[in-house]
């Protein structure tokens, strides 16, 4: 019997700060290092939304108000190994609050404060191409209530 398939499920804010949104500069194991989201794999334990105000936290030092979802993405990745990979991509917009952490995630090396213009401009650096989908549903104002997730439990 083969093993069931299951998509990698994950979560992504973008986050209104200062007049910009906040980015996250990573190390990471396949490319070296990136620009991203502040982002992560959902937990069996939490919600979507606990996950990204967790992830969020983990990675800038920040609490994260979400204010609405943006959107969810789907994307398939290649491992090193050439091994196929699904992923589940649901996008949040909020803010920050006041920095309440000052040690952030291993993989984490700085938070930065961009503008749209200045992520587009460096499309070498980023670690996924869904970053650029997403800002660029950000920036047509696209918005879903939070309720749109339902959870059962």
């Amino acid at each position: 019997m083969s093993a069931r398939w299951k998509p990698n499920v994950t979560v992504a804010a973008y986050i209104e700060h200062e007049g910009k949104l906040m980015w996250v500069r990573e190390m990471t194991s396949r490319d070296g290092v990136r620009i991203n989201n502040a982002a992560g794999h959902l937990e069996a334990d939490e919600d979507p939304l606990q996950a990204v105000c967790r992830e969020v936290l983990e990675e800038t030092g920040h609490p994260f108000q979400p204010e609405a979802i943006l959107g969810f993405y789907l994307s398939d990745i290649r491992m090193t190994d050439g091994e196929p990979v699904r992923f589940l991509r649901i996008a949040f917009v909020g803010s920050v609050g006041p920095r309440e952490r000052e040690v952030l995630d291993e993989p984490i090396i700085e938070t930065l404060l961009l503008s749209p213009e200045e992520i587009r401009a460096r499309p070498h650096e980023l670690r996924s191409p869904l970053m650029l989908r997403g800002l660029d549903d950000y920036g047509a104002g696209r918005r879903f209530p939070l309720d749109l997730i339902r959870v059962q439990g």
